[in-house]
């Protein structure tokens, strides 16, 4: 876990193919296993553990709708498998939770767009796209929130967009990405880490 200024941050990652060289420089990572369960499990346990001061959550997402390769902040996160509407919630609302949809993420780094973020535990793949209200799906990142609301903890997601303008059909379609993200991810990590060391994130 790296320690910057006396800032001790983790950062969170779901698969080893996205933890290419670049990032391999900079930190070694928690890997929380894929989709809400494991991320949700692995994440509690570490956060228990090491009480970090700040999280970050980055990887790859898919979207129809933003560029390819490009890495963007999350300004939201919510849960798209929640879906308690036949009792009365509105789709998104884990009932009795008191949260909404949409649960405000940080987004303090200057130059880096921003988009929503939507979880679930199966990849969106062609026209499941127009069923997701957000910009751009992963599979881990509002089972991390929770886990740092519960701690009390800072979260920051970023995320590069590796699939999503065609149909995934293989293993290859998800991964001819992650090498242009990897380098991409790891200039926005140089930012964010000046900037805890600065103290502008007023950890």
């Amino acid at each position: 876990m790296p320690v910057i200024a006396g800032k001790r941050v983790i950062y969170a990652m779901a698969a080893r193919e996205e933890y290419g060289p670049e990032l391999q420089k900079r930190f070694q990572p928690v890997m929380t296993g894929i989709g809400p369960v494991e991320a949700a499990m692995n994440m509690a346990r570490v956060v228990d553990e090491k009480k970090p001061d700040l999280v970050v959550s980055l990887g790859s997402a898919g979207s129809a709708v933003l560029e390819q390769g490009k890495v963007y902040q999350a300004s939201s996160v919510s849960y798209r498998d929640m879906d308690a509407s036949p009792i009365g919630f509105e789709k998104g609302v884990t009932p009795f939770s008191g949260l909404e949809v949409d649960i405000p993420l940080p987004t303090p780094l200057e130059g880096v767009p921003t988009a929503r973020l939507s979880t679930g535990a199966a990849i969106v793949n062609g026209p499941a796209y127009r069923r997701v209200d957000a910009d751009m799906v992963d599979m881990e990142t509002f089972a991390i929130k929770r886990v740092c609301m519960t701690a009390q903890t800072p979260l920051l997601a970023l995320r590069g967009i590796s699939d999503g303008d065609a149909e995934l059909r293989s293993f290859a379609d998800w991964t001819q990405y992650l090498g242009a993200i990897d380098g991409r991810l790891a200039q926005v990590v140089d930012q964010l880490e000046a900037m805890v060391a600065s103290g502008e994130l007023g950890l």
